[in-house]
């Protein structure tokens, strides 16, 4: 009976992952599709492909310190295990659930929240109720809210300083030549942020999957992520991405601000470029703020007009809205599965 939950519990984390590339494919193509440089479908299938390889470092022996951050950097981990299985099962599946959820609704408004924060407020509502405020791990959750602010102003310095370095190495050629130049870039810089993305927000799900799995099945073997778990997590996201969230990409591409190759170059560049540093550091940021900090950098540069700033507010306010939403739907389902469980036993 606990391997079947177990194993029902993995695939509810895989569906996360799926429905997290799926949320967030519009990160990764949002601007080369507005560019015009790839159509949608060719687009998805590109950044499908680098969200997938994005695994491949493991086999050399890459760290995974964003998968360890969410299994051991947000909830006391120890403390959990030690109240046995079933408590452990419960909190990652209030978690999982209360993610979804608040990505669904969010996916269905076509706001660009973040999946990251929103798994993070999963963990902390689903424990809080389990084990109360002890049960966190208060200097890892202070590290991700600092980066909610800090992880798109990154973006945004970095997107402008590209868009304005690269305006000025540009600046004697010919808008169609530096257009065509930057047709063939784009690809590259959606390459690297499509990795970055891979990199960052799989590692979320392999930290969730250990923790069910030493939780429960393997509670006397030391922590660490299997390599079966690193690319079962890859394909979900990957597959995700592949169908892709074509709401998102129209407030993303379209709404936002109006680009062009050079700037969607510069955009996915300074976006990707901050990502990976961040994920090097073990901090599960929001692909979705630093790339829309990096679009917004880059419209800055033409002036403030050019960018919508009534549509970057709605964002934001999804922004600080992820956390204690997903933070709320998680403990409501906690505290009603316990309570249906125990009606039940």
């Amino acid at each position: 009976m606990l391997i079947a939950t177990v194993i029902a519990l993995v695939a509810v984390a895989l569906s996360f992952d799926f429905i997290n590339g799926f949320h967030d494919a519009a990160n990764s193509i949002a601007t080369v599709v507005s560019t015009r440089v790839l159509s949608p479908v060719v687009a998805v299938a590109w950044a499908a492909f680098f969200n997938f390889i994005a695994a491949t470092p493991v086999l050399f022996g890459g760290e995974l310190k964003v998968a360890n951050t969410m299994g051991k950097g947000i909830i006391h981990f120890e403390q959990l295990r030690e109240q046995g299985s079933p408590l452990v099962l419960t909190v990652i599946f209030a978690a999982l659930i209360g993610a979804i959820l608040w990505n669904l609704l969010t996916w269905y408004w076509g706001l660009p929240s973040s999946s990251s924060h929103a798994l993070a407020g999963g963990m902390v509502g689903a424990t809080l109720p389990a084990l109360g405020v002890h049960g966190l791990v208060w200097s890892g959750i202070g590290k991700i809210a600092l980066f909610i602010v800090l992880s798109p102003v990154i973006g945004m310095v970095l997107g402008a300083f590209n868009m304005v370095a690269t305006a000025w190495l540009v600046r004697r050629q010919t808008p169609a030549r530096v257009d065509r130049w930057f047709r063939r870039l784009q690809l590259v810089s959606a390459s690297i942020f499509s990795y970055s993305h891979g990199t960052n927000d799989a590692q979320k799900v392999m930290g969730i999957i250990a923790v069910v799995l030493y939780g429960t099945v393997w509670a006397g073997r030391p922590f660490h992520v299997p390599i079966w778990v690193v690319f079962l997590c890859h394909a979900a996201i990957a597959a995700g991405t592949f169908f892709g969230g074509w709401r998102i990409v129209k407030t993303m591409g379209h709404s936002l601000t109006k680009l062009q190759p050079i700037g969607g170059f510069c955009a996915e560049t300074g976006g990707g470029v901050t990502i990976l540093g961040l994920a090097h550091l073990g901090i599960p940021v929001s692909t979705t703020h630093t790339i829309t900090g990096a679009i917004v950098g880059v419209g800055s540069t033409k002036g403030t007009r050019a960018v919508r700033w009534g549509v970057a507010g709605r964002i934001v306010w999804a922004w600080v809205l992820t956390i204690p939403m997903s933070a709320l739907f998680a403990a409501v389902v906690f505290v009603v599965v316990r309570f249906a469980t125990r009606l039940a036993g």
